[in-house]
């Protein structure tokens, strides 16, 4: 397409949507919950053409020699499909956030004041290879009375235009404008280009793919942005952890889905417990398939281990690696994250509750854990029903983007006929 033919493209996208928006905000919460019930029955009923539609992407990814990673998170299967009707359901049954008053009080001249939850307006969202970003943003958005445009990426077209119209089905069911899920029908690169720059067209642009991406919004984006960067995740096994936990913990942080922003990507270890913790931890990662690369202290317990380089502490693997260091206590491995991280998710395994709240207090990331794996970081395991994404930055939105982080607010101020002197 000619940037011409795009720019007007994506204004009629934006025009319809901004139209949609206006009637969406204006929605009662029970005609946005039929319609996404609406939708998860839609994506049920059509499970087999959305299979045949991932099957086709999937074998175009083969053919193109995409990563094992990669293709993880392309492919839908009926467990997958299973879970993006149930996500829709479950956003469906939180509390409608828009019109939720956040706070109330009275002045000494007597104006009632009230901060009110409001749609935000139109939203865009650029993503890759996960087709079921989809099925959430689209629920997600609906839910909290948004108009969405979703610009997902080459390799998961199809997929995710067979998820499309299911939603559009449910939107349908209740009369709603379909306007309020609209997907980008190119892949020209240039349609994400239009997008960064559609000030006061669309209100904030969320990004959810790999380092690239992001870098590419972080640079040129004039509309607001909720910034998802890269998942460098550590989780670190303190001198006082539970040697079954930290070896449940730690396979289960890396390998449940490598592919996923959650994963963990370094292990730090206590120098004092290395010796002790590690041997089995390695062996179960490696029998996993999951190559390690360890510093001298950590391939001296065993062989296998291949050398870490600097980059391998900076390195988001998306992958079947794990990056394992020794460090000299708490302050060390919060330094090290400090350092290094991306503000992501971190986890300490320890018996030591006062050495779990400083993990938890003193660093800087979205989210914090205890005992717990880092795979846990996701909307729909914190109770919100799905995610658009991790927001690692500090303004609007951190951590899981759900429902109530896809609202704004507005103050509302009544009288009695006051006047201000």
């Amino acid at each position: 397409m000619t940037a011409n033919n795009i720019d007007v493209m994506m204004d009629g996208l934006a025009a319809k949507a901004r139209v949609a928006a206006g009637v969406l905000a204006r929605t009662p919460a029970a005609a946005k919950t039929g319609a996404l019930l609406a939708a998860a029955a839609a994506i049920r009923a059509r499970a087999e053409a959305i299979k045949s539609a991932n099957q086709l992407d999937m074998d175009d990814s083969r053919s193109k020699s995409l990563s094992n990673a990669l293709l993880d998170r392309l492919e839908l299967t009926d467990g997958r499909i299973e879970a993006m009707a149930k996500g829709i359901e479950d956003v469906a049954a939180l509390a409608d956030p828009v019109g939720q008053t956040m706070a109330a009080w009275d002045r000494p001249n007597g104006l009632k004041i009230e901060r009110v939850r409001t749609p935000i307006g139109v939203i865009g969202i650029i993503y890759e290879s996960r087709p079921n970003v989809t099925a959430d943003a689209a629920a997600l958005c609906l839910k909290s009375g948004n108009a969405v445009i979703l610009r997902g990426g080459s390799e998961s077209a199809r997929s995710s235009r067979a998820i499309v119209e299911a939603i559009l089905a449910g939107l349908a069911a209740a009369a709603l404008p379909e306007d309020a899920v609209q997907m980008v029908p190119t892949t020209d690169r240039a349609a994400v280009g239009k997008m960064l720059t559609m000030t006061g067209a669309i209100d904030v642009i969320i990004p959810r793919g790999g380092q690239a991406l992001t870098e590419r919004v972080m640079k040129e984006s004039r509309v607001p942005t909720f910034l998802h960067l890269i998942g460098l995740c550590h989780t670190y096994i303190h001198g006082l952890a539970d040697p079954a936990k930290a070896r449940s913990i730690v396979l289960n942080a890396k390998m449940r889905r490598t592919g996923i922003c959650g994963a963990t990507e370094t292990l730090l270890v206590d120098r004092d417990v290395a010796s002790s913790m590690l041997p089995p931890i390695i062996d179960d990662l490696i029998k996993a398939g999951c190559e390690v690369r360890g510093d001298e202290a950590v391939r001296a317990l065993d062989r296998r281990v291949n050398s870490a380089t600097p980059q391998d502490w900076d390195t988001e693997y998306l992958d079947a690696i794990l990056a394992v260091k020794t460090v000299d206590g708490l302050y060390d491995a919060m330094a090290h994250i400090a350092h290094h991280g991306s503000s992501h998710t971190e986890s300490i395994i320890t018996e030591d509750r006062a050495a779990a709240e400083k993990f938890m207090d003193g660093l800087d990331s979205a989210i914090v854990m205890h005992n717990a794996s880092t795979q846990f970081a996701d909307g729909g395991e914190f109770g919100m029903g799905a995610e658009i994404g991790i927001a690692t930055g500090k303004l609007h939105a951190r951590g899981p983007v759900g429902v109530e982080q896809l609202t704004t607010f507005k103050y509302k101020v009544r009288g009695t006929g006051q006047v201000r002197p």
